[in-house]
């Protein structure tokens, strides 16, 4: 091993990532034209691009190492050599931690690394250094003794749109009466000493988000302003100061953000300060860099792991027929393994599952769906598994889960934000509790409708609850396309052979009954009462059919991250 060789191998590596990092902020500064011009199917195309760049990135740099040195490539002391030239020519860079994490992805291809290796990776043990003070570069400040509707409009009005603003006067009254009624619930007036907004404008989908914070002495709120082009001029759709509703718009269950951010560590920092209950982690995911956020997770479990002494033991829930689930009782995340088999009436292949996943990705998850990492060749001590969860593992799963010695490997798996299964949380909830929450599933429902998600098995076990209350499904092996769904009327003999185990009439395998719906949720009492008071249309066809038909003409519905009364004009389309 040479050090010219080592040089080679590091600039190459530096060359990829500054090419990736190139592509990633050219598509994401399409976002401010996107939103003005109405582009949502570009904006849509943008997303995709964006999230398979990575591995179009990644890619080829494995191929081109392998070319330049041969069977070396898998030399350990070349490596390591590698990586300390990389980390002085990264030195200086503002994105640091997403160029180490990017040669850790090179290196972990190479050598299929089981758990991390120190001489080939960047390794960390201490909690990020996230530097609050740099973001003071990405903020503008605003007196708070103007008055609240005087602030806003400057603070609007510093925001440049190609489209310009449909009445910015009117949104700033109407805003500032939003801000000055959360503010006097918070603080008991609506006072402030100062408004901060961050300059960089956050794009997703149909909307953008300008976000800040307000001073009052030693006291913050976050503040985010939700902004909507309708007809081709900009307009402020609802003003939100809570933690919890910043906290939703930045959610696990949505898509990511196009965001310009040069120095992704400040911006996090800024974002972590206004949430802080939010994982680092998951505030790189929401900026687009996942690959970082799955490394930010997995750093954190192993400090968590370091400091705690429970054991793995098996999700609360039903038993899933396809994945193996369990989770660390002290630690958010549960961890989902694919079984080897499938028991009937599961037909699915193992690809069919990786696909579903897959395909959980690259969609918009519209606030409904579980953000999933994947990883691959995890290790853990024996002794943090509880036995029967480990027998369960190796029985049901060795294609994937084998004991090396006293670890545990875990040659594959994924991992979500653990949630609490609805199916239990409505066999404890109060009438009133459970009447909100199955509300709330019926709206998930519709969300995952309007982006062309059906979820296959509307079993309420299939969806679970977030600390907000909010629930999300993330059962996903019966996924699908709502455009590839084929919604039925039952025929008027489906009555008459009711008590059949098998239906008299041909049922295609793309099939579904919306009729049948309510007796496979199992719902009774005032879930039930709930259910059908507000959403008895998705018991027929009409519902879907509309549905289906708006998705078919290329019209992409507003799905919003907050609630209806936080809109400043509720009754808009």
């Amino acid at each position: 091993m040479s050090e010219e060789r080592a040089r080679t191998g590091a600039e190459w590596l530096l060359r990829a990532y500054e090419e990736y990092t190139r592509a990633f902020g050219e598509i994401t500064r399409r976002a401010p034209a996107r939103f003005s011009e109405r582009d949502w199917r570009g904006t849509r195309a943008d997303a995709l691009e964006r999230l398979e760049l990575y591995r179009h990135s990644l890619d080829p740099t494995i191929r081109d190492l392998k070319s330049l040195f041969g069977e070396g490539v898998s030399d350990v002391a070349l490596w390591t050599a590698m990586k300390a030239l990389f980390a002085r020519l990264a030195a200086d860079r503002q994105d640091l931690e997403l160029a180490e994490t990017f040669f850790n992805s090179a290196s972990r291809r190479i050598f299929h690394t089981v758990g991390v290796d120190s001489r080939a990776e960047f390794v960390s043990s201490e909690a990020p250094s996230l530097p609050l003070e740099a973001a003071a570069a990405f903020l503008v400040s605003f007196d708070g003794s103007a008055g609240t509707r005087a602030i806003l409009e400057r603070a609007l009005s510093a925001v440049p749109f190609a489209a310009g603003w449909e009445d910015l006067a009117c949104d700033a009254a109407l805003g500032a009466v939003k801000l000055d009624a959360a503010l006097t619930q918070a603080w008991g007036a609506p006072l402030f000493d100062t408004l901060e907004m961050l300059r960089p404008v956050f794009f997703r989908s149909k909307g953008a988000y300008l976000i800040g914070r307000v001073h009052r002495g030693d006291r913050m709120r976050p503040l985010v302003v939700a902004l909507l082009n309708r007809d081709g001029r900009v307009t402020v759709d609802a003003v939100l100061a809570d933690e919890d509703e910043a906290s939703i718009v930045f959610s696990f269950t949505r898509s990511y953000f196009h965001v310009e951010c040069p120095r992704p560590a400040a911006l996090v920092a800024f974002l972590k300060a206004l949430m802080p209950k939010k994982p680092v982690g998951e505030l790189y995911n929401a900026l687009g860099f996942n690959k970082h956020g799955k490394t930010e997770l997995y750093r954190d479990l192993l400090r968590h792991l370091a400091s705690s002494d429970d054991r793995f033991v098996e999700a609360p829930g039903a038993r899933g027929m396809v994945m193996l689930v369990f989770t660390l009782p002290s630690y958010d995340v549960v961890f989902k393994v694919i079984r080897d088999s499938f028991a009937p009436p599961k037909t699915a292949s193992r690809r069919d599952v990786l696909d579903k996943y897959r395909f959980v990705f690259r969609h918009t998850r519209a606030g409904r769906l579980a953000d999933v990492q994947e990883f691959e060749h995890l290790s853990f001590p024996v002794a943090r598994f509880d036995p029967a969860l480990l027998h369960a593992l190796l029985k049901s799963a060795a294609e994937t889960v084998e004991v090396r010695g006293e670890e545990v490997v875990l040659h594959h798996l994924y991992t979500e934000r653990r949630l609490t299964p609805l199916d239990l949380y409505l066999r404890d909830a109060s009438p009133k509790q459970a009447r909100a929450a199955i509300v709330d599933f019926g709206e998930a429902i519709r969300d995952l409708a309007k982006a062309n998600i059906f979820p296959g098995d509307l079993l309420p076990k299939n969806f679970g609850l977030t600390r907000h209350g909010r629930v999300v499904f993330y059962d996903y092996d019966e996924i699908a396309f709502l455009t590839d769904v084929n919604f039925r009327e039952l025929p008027a003999c489906a009555d008459e052979d009711a008590g059949g185990s098998e239906p008299s009439f041909y049922v295609g395998e793309n099939d579904v009954f919306p009729e049948e719906f309510l007796t496979f949720m199992g719902l009774r009492g005032a879930a039930r009462e709930g259910f059908l008071e507000r959403h008895s249309d998705l018991l027929g066809v009409r519902f879907w059919l509309d549905t289906q038909r708006r998705e078919r003409a290329a019209e992409i519905v507003d799905v919003f991250p907050y609630a209806r009364e936080r809109r400043l004009r509720p009754d808009g389309v």
